[in-house]
């Protein structure tokens, strides 16, 4: 069992490899993102009962996270912009769902964040518009996207706002040690 484990191991490492530093960075949160969304929904079905149901489509971007690592080998800079799109459309797409109040609109930090760490100096015209992205979607997501998917009484939207804050923090945390390890590993 722990042989199998172990195999097991190394092959989500060598999935989630790339060859440049900031593809491994965004390879790496790519994968640990993947592997978390499952939960997502069920953590807010503690929280809000049937009225979650709309969580489930949060897993249609799955495919598009799990493509970043193998992209990401084949062409780095186009496996680092499918994870800032990717991320900041799933993020917009679950505004739509849980609506602003959700404090959902809080993934658009580490979007930023990767938008800025992801790309080399000699790539930072190419990838303006990827930094632009977020601060664009935040501008726009209160006047397009109209009512929410999901609707939950009052006072839960103040338990879906703790679990994506703690979301955002920790995936922020985890973007934050991935680029210093990089810098250090130099």
């Amino acid at each position: 069992m722990q042989r199998t484990f172990g195999r097991w191991m190394a092959a989500v490492q060598a999935y989630a490899s790339a060859g440049d530093p900031q593809s491994d960075i965004a390879a790496k949160v790519a994968l640990v993102i993947v592997s978390n969304q499952p939960f997502y929904p069920l953590y807010l079905h503690a929280i809000a009962g049937a009225a979650a149901w709309p969580a489930w489509l949060t897993l249609l971007t799955t495919p598009f996270f799990a493509a970043v690592p193998v992209l990401a080998r084949r062409n780095p800079f186009a496996g680092r912009t499918l994870m800032v799109l990717t991320g900041t459309a799933n993020t917009v797409f679950s505004v739509k769902l849980f609506g602003m109040q959700s404090g959902v609109e809080l993934f658009l930090l580490p979007c930023t964040m990767l938008a800025a760490l992801l790309f080399r100096p000699d790539e930072r015209i190419r990838s303006l518009p990827l930094l632009a992205l977020p601060f664009v979607s935040y501008l726009l997501i209160d006047s397009r996207l109209g009512a929410p998917v999901m609707r939950v009484a009052d006072s839960q939207y103040a338990s879906l706002v703790a679990i994506n804050a703690t979301s955002v923090g920790a995936l922020t945390a985890l973007i934050g040690i991935l680029a210093t390890a990089r810098m250090t590993a130099r």
